[in-house]
């Protein structure tokens, strides 16, 4: 199967099982991350008042170009007492309420104000410009030489959102601007699902516990930790069991266990060798698959499937190949089961800083390096998808289409973000 047949298919069979998590309430505080259980309504038009959406001066259109009296100021978090009449203009900040009369603001920069200066005696006169002397003192005029048009630089009340209007729905998980738009509507609780459980088994008889100093045919339990940073990153809760050893009997135990998550994820041991049991196991319990191959590089012995009424994951067992399975297909499935409305793979186009070519026929996922502005894209030398070294000096994963052996320096191709 191919790399965008099986994601279609993990898309559709995960997000087609209609099954929602359950729900439980959090504070505003912890809100960051985590999947909305309810719609959320603005409690008031948003702005409640027109604003003035840059410092200037508040005007009526009709009175400009021309020179106006000046009868005061108004600020954010302030409300201009009286009314702009005709001649006259009120000068405003950036988000203060637009005083009733003036239909339009002027940004400064656009204007020259004429102060009224004070002389000894207490007398006012204004500098010598030809203008009238009935300014108010201190206030002085402003002189406007272009027009404006009605609503020009003004937000309109309930421009943004209007009140019951529901602005943030359920599904949706909660970026800091959503934390905005719940802090702004005074939502200090809210429904939220929870997180679904995700069963992480690391297969094989050469794994060792972290803890373990290895011989030298062993290898401690990596992949189970970086597994656990992937799933809690897609907003799942990461189970540890132990390492599922290389018989039926054991691993089928070990399975079952799993089975009681809403996700299992396994890691190894669904090749073709002798020792490899995996899909064997998963058979005995009747499992149904969806596919058990897909044409990708690393990751090609890519299980999924559902058993007992829950979906499962064998990801292969190298490390590259198990962190780059798991973002490309069962970081959807943890998303999906998460209760979000959809899961998204961004993989933006970046330019090659070398010649690059591979093989036809797979979509390999290889270790890069994109510059600090995301535009470049370096490959990194690896070898092989158990350099762990070399994964951790990449921040991504250029993308080489199946049908596309050939990239020349200069040309843009896919990356995958770590």
């Amino acid at each position: 199967m191919s790399f965008s047949e099986a994601r279609k298919t993990v898309l559709a069979e995960v997000g087609g099982a209609h099954k929602r998590p359950a729900v439980e309430e959090i504070p505003l505080s912890e809100a960051a991350g985590r999947i909305l259980a309810q719609d959320i309504a603005a409690d008031r038009d948003t702005p409640a008042l027109a604003r003035s959406m840059r410092d200037g001066y508040a005007v009526r259109a009709l009175d400009l170009p021309g020179e106006l009296e000046i009868i005061g100021e108004v600020r954010a978090g302030q409300i201009f007492p009286g009314a702009v009449g005709p001649g006259q203009a009120v000068e405003i900040m950036t988000g203060a309420p637009v005083p009733q009369g003036a239909d339009a603001v002027v940004m400064l920069e656009h204007t020259h104000r004429v102060e009224a200066h004070s002389v000894p005696g207490g007398l006012e006169h204004d500098v010598p410009t030809g203008l009238p002397h009935d300014a108010p003192a201190g206030l002085g005029r402003v002189a406007i030489g272009r027009s404006a048009e009605p609503q020009q630089n003004i937000n309109p009340r309930g421009a943004e959102a209007v009140a019951h209007e529901v602005v943030l729905h359920t599904g949706k998980r909660l970026d800091y601007t959503d934390i905005a738009m719940l802090a702004s509507f005074g939502k200090t609780r809210m429904r939220v699902f929870r997180k679904p459980s995700v069963a992480l088994i690391a297969t094989g008889d050469e794994i060792v516990e972290v803890e373990e100093s290895p011989r030298d045919f062993e290898i401690r339990n990596s992949n189970i930790y970086s597994l656990a940073a992937q799933v809690a990153r897609a907003g799942g809760m990461a189970c540890l069991l132990p390492i599922a050893r290389d018989t039926d009997e054991h691993t089928r135990s070990i399975v079952e266990r799993g089975l009681d998550a809403d996700l299992l994820l396994l890691s190894g041991g669904v090749s073709a060798g002798k020792y490899d049991v995996v899909e064997r196991v998963l058979a005995s319990l009747d499992a149904q698959f969806f596919f058990d191959r897909v044409l990708i590089q690393p990751g090609q012995p890519l299980v999924f499937g559902r058993a007992r009424g829950k979906f499962f994951f064998g990801l292969p067992g190298n490390p590259a190949s198990t962190m780059v399975t798991f973002e490309v297909f069962a970081r959807a499935a943890v998303e999906l089961l998460a209760g979000q409305q959809e899961s998204c793979l961004r993989m933006p186009f970046a330019r090659l800083t070398s010649d690059f070519h591979h093989k036809p026929g797979l979509t390999r996922f290889l270790p890069a390096r994109l510059s600090a502005d995301g535009a470049e894209v370096t490959p990194i030398a690896w070898h092989g998808s158990g350099d762990v070294p070399s994964l951790t000096r990449a921040n991504a994963f250029l993308v080489a289409e199946p049908d596309c052996p050939e990239y020349p320096r200069g040309e843009l191709i896919r990356v995958l973000l770590k």
